[in-house]
């Protein structure tokens, strides 16, 4: 591969007004759908899942009975793979008439009450891996890292996390990032062809001052992005760990972002207004242009 181009930094995030008006509690989960042309997040404390079309900068959104977490659409073209607050879901999403809930596929943590879904991505082989937290954020550490395969089958991949959260998938398939944000750690895996994970090793550890790691993507270079919560910004690290750029944000909370837009070089970052209601953007959607393309989102099945 060959090494990143130089990547001047971006200009003052543009702020799409249309999604800015929602001020998300809990924005998290951005993800790319070219099917519907939408950059859709999700609300978590809000319970909300919404939409937002570059052209024209409108958003739509949509209250939700049971918070989603996550969304990650599905290569048969059927909606997607969901995170609900306590299930895994397959959902359809008519940009007309709002998000169905078509059945059920799993709810791994029947047994933790307390705990909740929290991020996930797919991998280039469909498979989607999904991490879960305690609700309350009281200390605990009964979240899981979860593996869930093409055909529906879930299984607990690791284990313990006190925030698990942003799942990436290196350029060549062979490495998963995963975080525990409250150990403000970034891990790295080996991953096999076969969705089995190996070598568990630290790849990011984030000092006080850096905040806490949250959602995070990989460019078409190799280069990982991530938001920082308590931060206020966006880094790019290099595939060896190392910082090599950052995007400041005007609010402390950037849980997440994506790359979107036919050449998928544009970044849309989500971000949170709980406990920042002296922050005026906190919980806007932002997009900039970040110098480097990234990849087709990974679709599961």
């Amino acid at each position: 591969m060959a090494p990143p181009s130089p990547l001047p930094v971006s200009p003052q995030p543009v702020w799409p007004k249309p999604v800015g008006e929602g001020r998300a509690i809990l924005g998290e989960g951005p993800t790319w759908s070219p099917r519907l042309g939408c950059v859709l997040f999700v609300d978590i404390k809000g319970g909300r899942l919404i939409a937002w079309s570059p052209d024209g900068g409108q958003a739509r959104e949509w209250p939700m009975a049971e918070p989603c977490c996550w969304l990650v659409e599905r290569r048969d073209g059927d909606g997607f793979l969901a995170g609900l607050k306590t299930r895994i879901v397959h959902l359809r999403l008519d940009l007309a008439t709002g998000p169905q809930v078509v059945r059920e596929v799993a709810r791994p943590e029947a047994h933790l009450p307390g705990n909740r879904f929290n991020d996930a991505k797919a991998d280039p082989h469909g498979r989607v891996w999904a991490g879960s937290m305690e609700d309350a954020e009281s200390g605990a550490t009964s979240g899981s890292l979860y593996r869930i395969d093409p055909d529906g089958q879930v299984m607990r991949a690791d284990q313990p996390y006190g925030v698990a959260n942003g799942p990436a998938v290196s350029v060549d398939g062979r490495t998963l990032y995963h975080t525990d944000s409250a150990a403000r750690t970034i891990y790295a895996f080996d991953l096999g062809a076969d969705g089995t994970l190996a070598n568990k090793r630290i790849h990011i550890r984030f000092t006080k001052s850096d905040g806490y790691p949250d959602g995070m993507t990989v460019d078409a270079e190799g280069g990982l992005w991530v938001a920082h919560w308590d931060g206020g910004r966006v880094t790019r690290f290099g595939p060896d760990g190392r910082p090599e750029r950052t995007i400041a944000l005007p609010c402390s909370r950037i849980t997440s972002c994506v790359f979107y837009g036919a050449a998928l070089d544009r970044l849309a970052i989500t971000s949170a207004a709980i406990g920042r209601k002296h922050e005026a953007l906190a919980g806007a959607l932002f997009t900039v242009a970040p110098g480097v393309r990234g990849l087709p989102p990974a679709l599961f099945g």
